[in-house]
C-alpha cells in the first residue's frame, strides 16, 4: 500500500525524496492497522498540510514607500497576468500602485500589461521596445517616489534558456534599483507555472541565485494534477507561497490554503 501511495505522489509531481518522506511519516504508528481509503487519504492530506502550513503566507506589506516588488519567472509562467491581479488586489485594499513594464523586448508583454493596468485602474510605465529595462526601473522608482505610491511592481523579461544575459540583465535591474534605495527590491516574487512539474525546482534554484527570491506565486493550479511540486518546493526551499492562480479573471488569484490544497491533491472530497 505504501508503495502504491509513493507512486501516486510521485506521479502528482511531488518528487521521489518528498514522496518517500511523506509516506514514511504516514506509516509511523499506523503499520499493521487496517485503514479505509478515506482514512488513508485524510492522513495523507494532514501530512501534506503540515508541510505546507509554514509556507502559506501573504506577501508582506511594509511601511516603506514605494515598496518595490520585482516579479521574475520564465516566459509563459503567467508573470504579467499575476502582476495585473496583484495590482488589482492592492488597489482594492486602498494602496496606490505603479507598474513598470520591464519586459521591454516583447511588445506583446507590454500591451498585455497595459490591458491589465487599465482593468485594475493602475498606471503602467513603458519604454520603447528594446530599451534598457534597468533604466525603466530607475525612472519608475523616481515616478513612484514623486507620486508617493505605496507599491511599485516591476515586470521583467523571462528567459531561462540564455541564462548569462538574463542573469546580467536581472542583476543590473537590482543594482540600479539599489542606487535609489539600498533595501530594494523589498519583495522578489517568482511566478511558477504548476504544469512545469519538477522543472520548477530548477527554476527556483536559478532565480534565487540571481534575484534573491523572497516568495512564490503558483499559477495554473486549476488545470493540473501536478500540483505536488509545491510540496517538494516547500520541503526543499521553505519559501513563502503568497498566492495561487486559479483562472484567467482579474480576481482569480487566491491566498494559498494548505488544507484545501492538500485535500485537492489527494482527491479528498471537502464537505
Amino acid at each position: 500500500m505504501l508503495e502504491q501511495l509513493e507512486e501516486l505522489l510521485i506521479s502528482a509531481d511531488m518528487g521521489v525524496e518528498t514522496a518517500l518522506r511523506v509516506t514514511g511519516n504516514l506509516a509511523q504508528g499506523r503499520l499493521g492497522k487496517r485503514l479505509s481509503v478515506s482514512e488513508i487519504k485524510g492522513a495523507l492530506a494532514d501530512e501534506i498540510a503540515r508541510i505546507m502550513e509554514p509556507v502559506a503566507r501573504p506577501m508582506p506589506i511594509y511601511p516603506k514607500k514605494p515598496q518595490v516588488v520585482l516579479v521574475v519567472g520564465v516566459n509563459g509562467s503567467g508573470k504579467t497576468t499575476t502582476i495585473g491581479k496583484l495590482a488589482s488586489q492592492f488597489r482594492a485594499a486602498g494602496k496606490s500602485v505603479v507598474i513598470a513594464a520591464g519586459d521591454t523586448f516583447r511588445a506583446a508583454a507590454v500591451e498585455q500589461l497595459q490591458v491589465w493596468g487599465e482593468r485594475a485602474g493602475v498606471p503602467v510605465m513603458t519604454a520603447p521596445e528594446g530599451s534598457d529595462p534597468a533604466s525603466l526601473a530607475f525612472d519608475a522608482m523616481e515616478r513612484a517616489t514623486q507620486e508617493g505610491a505605496d507599491l511599485l511592481m516591476i515586470d521583467t523579461a523571462g528567459r531561462l534558456q540564455n541564462r548569462a544575459d538574463l542573469m546580467e540583465e536581472l542583476a543590473k535591474i537590482v543594482r540600479v534599483i539599489r542606487k535609489k534605495d539600498p533595501d530594494a527590491p523589498h519583495n522578489t516574487l517568482l511566478v511558477l507555472d504548476a504544469t512545469t512539474g519538477q522543472n520548477a525546482l530548477l527554476q527556483v534554484e536559478i532565480f534565487r541565485r540571481i534575484a534573491d527570491v523572497s516568495g512564490l506565486v503558483m499559477t495554473k493550479l486549476d488545470g493540473t494534477a501536478k500540483g505536488g511540486v509545491l510540496v517538494a518546493l516547500a520541503d526543499k526551499f521553505g519559501l513563502p507561497i503568497h498566492a495561487i492562480g486559479v483562472g484567467e479573471q482579474i480576481d482569480d488569484l487566491a491566498p494559498f490554503d494548505p488544507e484545501e490544497f492538500a485535500s485537492a491533491l489527494v482527491g479528498l472530497d471537502v464537505a
